[in-house]
């Protein structure tokens, strides 16, 4: 039984090899400061915020997504080198991309995006919000 479920997460369109890489990308999204964890789309759609603003919603249900915020500028240059990065479903295309969690893009590379979208977040944050966060 062990053997075929390691095959099976092995397998690169498996819902459950999305769900592992989600899962990765969630743990790496809660060590950053003052991160919650919200469900307000429902099950399907895990929000991560800070100072209440979010920073990137990973889809659940087997798409395979990472919504992020992104510098216009550089979500366009994203968008021109990986296919796997689209303007943002849902979201303001200028400021917001989806990427496709299809194992395109270098884990490293990806976490950069993550923490920069964070830092985009945290950035526009108001005063008040960001001395009561000590950030």
């Amino acid at each position: 039984m062990l053997q075929r479920f390691t095959v099976y997460l092995s397998y690169k369109s498996s819902p459950l090899f999305f769900l592992w890489i989600s899962s990765q990308h969630t743990k790496f999204c809660i060590t950053l400061p003052h991160t919650e964890e919200t469900f307000p789309f429902g099950d399907d759609h895990l929000v991560l915020k800070v100072g209440g603003k979010m920073y990137a919603l990973i889809s659940l249900n087997g798409d395979s997504t990472i919504a992020l915020k992104c510098d216009p500028e550089l979500a366009i240059e994203l968008r021109e080198k990986y296919e796997a990065v689209q303007p943002g479903y849902h979201f303001n295309k200028k400021h917001w991309n989806t990427i496709l969690l299809n194992d395109s893009i270098p884990d490293a590379e990806l976490k950069a995006w993550i923490r920069h979208s964070y830092d985009l977040v945290v950035k526009g944050l108001n005063k008040n919000v960001k001395e009561s966060l000590s950030l």
